[in-house]
């Protein structure tokens, strides 16, 4: 599905609906149809959604780290005019989400986080060492899912032009680096949010010792399990993803 972004001085970004606003990250190689599940969702139930492109390689390569996109990411909640939102990010999106949450906290009602890097270093996945090798890099994109033909051709082309794109490639190992030196265990006890875990029960990125880890060290955090499901619970399976979250919502009168 194509979206019309909407382009707001240096910003740029997807909306739909209106009321409690839901600002989606999405992580190194997802874009905006990752969440389309909860893109279609959610602004019928009285939230508005808002996806802002991150500026992954488009930062000038000093700056290019997890903590400047989360600067970004409160100039953006500045901008939007919000006084509290909910952030929900996958992979390298929750980590932003985190780290927002730590610096930012009286503007974060509730962060969802789901295949979150953080805390496990390999997070974000090895370097491309066959970057020319589209048969490698469909390979690579199918282990990030249960079921392998979730990883369709585009999602595979997605990846395979940004790892033969020699400035986003750059970019992208800068962000790894980043992501891995910026470990949340030691933040994560002081981080009082309430926080929605939700995990693939086979996630092989952030396998699920990752989210338990999370829930244990997050002082206010519910944790739920996605069966048959890898790093991207909310593409995998978008209908349980959404009712799961959707119920953690009520409940926590969000």
């Amino acid at each position: 599905m194509a979206h019309d972004l909407i382009k707001d001085g240096k910003f740029e970004y997807y909306t739909s609906g209106e009321g409690t606003p839901i600002i989606i990250l999405h992580g190194l190689m997802g874009g905006l149809s990752n969440f389309q599940g909860v893109i279609d969702y959610f602004p019928k139930l009285g939230y508005q959604v808002i996806v802002p492109s991150l500026p992954l390689y488009t930062m000038p390569l000093i700056q290019t780290s997890v903590g400047t996109f989360a600067k970004h990411i409160n100039k953006f909640i500045e901008h939007m005019g919000y006084k509290e939102v909910i952030l929900l990010g996958n992979s390298l999106g929750g980590h932003i989400g985190l780290v927002t949450t730590k610096l930012y906290p009286k503007k974060i009602k509730a962060l969802i986080i789901t295949g979150s890097s953080g805390l496990y270093e390999s997070a974000m996945g090895e370097s491309y060492p066959k970057r020319g090798d589209y048969d490698y890099i469909k390979k690579k994109s199918e282990d990030v899912f249960y079921d392998p033909a979730v990883a369709t051709k585009e999602v595979v082309d997605d990846v395979f032009s940004v790892v033969n794109d020699r400035k986003k490639l750059i970019k992208t190992l800068a962000i790894a680096k980043s992501a891995i030196r910026h470990n949340m265990a030691k933040d994560l006890p002081n981080m009082k949010t309430p926080t929605c875990i939700i995990w693939g029960k086979q996630d092989g990125v952030t396998p699920p010792n990752v989210a338990e880890e999370f829930h244990e060290k997050l002082p206010d955090s519910d944790l739920y399990w996605i069966d048959k499901c890898g790093h991207a619970a909310m593409m995998e399976h978008p209908d349980e993803f959404n009712k799961i979250l959707h119920k953690w919502l009520e409940e926590r009168q969000f």
